[in-house]
């Protein structure tokens, strides 16, 4: 296939991107990459990310999931990885669909078996971040709260 062929979805990674994106952000279409490390990973593989992912080349895509499998061989600095010092194995990581989904869940399931207050948090369905909860996060049917007589 030739360089100058428009490509309309391309598959990277396990998701299919618009074609008509560019490169930075087709990539922050990938669940567990964002805008800034897109921009990080094109410099990284010299790619230009003003560039239309349609009309990327298979070997510059190939390159693209290189770099997505091991980010700090390509020079992406450790602060910009999604799982630093991991839980089990205390390396750092970068996560991306499906096995980011799973990781997540096994936190969840690790705090609310330690029962820590986040774990019990997720276990009862309340917000976990601090944020208020006297008038949002109603679930029901729950509109407004009448005010006591005098």
């Amino acid at each position: 296939m030739s360089a100058s062929a428009f490509k309309y979805i391309v598959r990277i990674a396990g998701t299919d991107i618009d074609g008509s994106l560019k490169t930075a952000y087709g990539l922050a279409e990938i669940k567990g990459i964002g805008v800034n490390l897109a921009y990080a990973l094109c410099r990284a593989l010299g790619i230009d990310p003003e560039k239309r992912i349609g009309y990327l080349t298979d070997s510059e895509v190939k390159k693209i999931e290189e770099a997505l499998k091991n980010p700090l061989a390509y020079g992406i600095a450790p602060w910009m990885l999604n799982r630093r010092k991991d839980y089990e194995t205390g390396k750092d990581m970068h996560l991306i669909g499906a096995e980011l989904i799973f990781y997540v869940k096994q936190d969840i399931e690790r705090e609310k078996r330690i029962k820590s207050y986040r774990g019990i948090r997720h276990a009862l369905g309340l917000k976990v971040r601090g944020q208020r909860t006297r008038t949002t996060g109603r679930t029901g049917i729950t509109v407004g709260v009448k005010k006591r007589r005098k």
